[in-house]
């Protein structure tokens, strides 16, 4: 992860940007666009009066409200919300969105937020959903860093016959926000994502759950004696529930074929153990350590110990770099 992010552009990409929903991920996009130049006026638009309140006290943007009537007059508007909120969210936005405005999202599944936005966009309004596979197990405002997005993917996936140059344009701003960008299918992003974030996440949050069970049992050695892989589970099993409630919730057929098959080779690998078939279990481990490998040699994780987490970071640049980022939803 770098340091800081590179100097602003020479132009801005957009007059008027509004990002609705000031999370971890709204608050990184905001501190990213504002370091870059990427917008004129930035507005930053939460139902929580604490959380615009706090984003005043950091002067993250240059407009902060409780109001969705804040995007009126925006060219960009970026939905930052839980996906299951994105449906009534734009229904609200309509009335205030004129015509060559680009809406978007962040959400982690596509087909349902597709689904749910669509309708209410008002004609010559674009929709070009987004999912920046970037994240960590903190929320809120405060959990917002510039360099989230560095040298992570971001998806779009624009429904068929929306504007190619509103796609260019999403493009580019994420692409200045350090991201590479892939574009696909909904479908296909939410068949993928099912097994390399989401699926991954009910698992954590199962195993998590069970040790709370155990916990009683066992008398505190449960947490005593966590080792790293348990200890890599709470952390995912950390973030934030309402956002990971929906994602299952929304893309419950990808999920549900994935637990499908998930299941199957668990039964596979229960059969190998109990058989002993020990070639079967080396040739398992043998192919999911070479998954590893490419995840590290692609840049999307770090071969430090302890995946770089006890790296000490200078109290100066904290505030701008922020927790060690992992791929999120």
């Amino acid at each position: 992860m770098p340091e800081r992010l590179g100097p602003p552009l020479a132009a801005p990409l957009f007059r008027r940007v509004a990002i609705v929903g000031l999370g971890l991920i709204g608050s990184s996009i905001i501190r990213a666009a504002r370091h870059l130049g990427l917008a004129d006026t930035l507005v930053a638009i939460d139902r929580d009066e604490g959380v615009v309140a706090r984003v005043r006290e950091l002067n993250l943007a240059d407009e902060a409200t409780t109001e969705l009537a804040g995007v009126r007059g925006a060219d960009f508007v970026i939905l930052c919300v839980p996906v299951g909120a994105c449906g009534a969210v734009a229904q609200a936005l309509r009335p205030h969105l004129l015509a060559g405005c680009i809406v978007s999202d962040v959400g982690s599944v596509k087909g349902s937020v597709v689904a749910q936005v669509q309708p209410h966009l008002p004609e010559g309004v674009a929709f070009v959903p987004a999912h920046p596979v970037a994240g960590t197990e903190h929320s809120g405002p405060d959990a917002g860093f510039a360099t989230l997005f560095h040298n992570r993917w971001c998806i779009l996936t624009p429904p068929e016959g929306t504007d190619e140059a509103a796609i260019d344009r999403v493009r580019a701003f994420w692409a200045a926000l350090g991201s590479n960008v892939e574009v696909m299918s909904a479908q296909h992003h939410d068949l993928v994502l099912a097994i390399t974030s989401h699926v991954p996440h009910l698992i954590a949050y199962n195993i998590v759950g069970t040790a709370a069970d155990l916990e009683t049992v066992t008398q505190s050695e449960v947490i005593k004696f966590s080792a790293g892989g348990f200890r890599d589970f709470t952390r995912i099993a950390a973030s934030d529930p309402t956002m990971w409630r929906d994602v299952f919730l929304h893309n419950k057929d990808a999920v549900l074929e994935m637990l499908g098959r998930l299941n199957e080779d668990i039964a596979l690998l229960a059969r190998a153990i109990r058989w002993g078939e020990g070639d079967k279990l080396f040739d398992l481990f043998t192919r999911t350590r070479a998954i590893r490998r490419g995840i590290i040699s692609s840049g999307q994780e770090t071969a430090e110990p302890d995946f770089g987490r006890r790296r000490e970071v200078e109290p100066d640049k904290a505030s701008e770099t922020g927790p060690e980022p992992r791929p999120g939803a």
